[in-house]
């Protein structure tokens, strides 16, 4: 029972945006996102669909300056 075994989580950070973190890893994966990237965490921790992926990143806006 407990909590489900999530790897990656989307982590806000003060003035970076939203960051994906790697639970198992304990590293941050993928660059800093303007919003909260609600698909990409699902995407990371379901199937193993590369090119699904590939088009979630393409998509989300990253963060400016980074």
């Amino acid at each position: 029972m407990g909590t489900p075994d999530i790897r990656y989580v989307a982590k806000a950070e003060a003035g970076q945006g939203w960051r994906i973190w790697d639970r198992k890893a304990r590293r941050w994966w993928g660059q800093p996102y303007q919003h909260y990237p609600e698909q990409l965490p699902a995407e990371l921790g379901g199937d193993k669909r590369p090119e699904q992926l590939t088009e979630l990143i393409r998509r989300t806006p990253r963060k400016q300056g980074n």
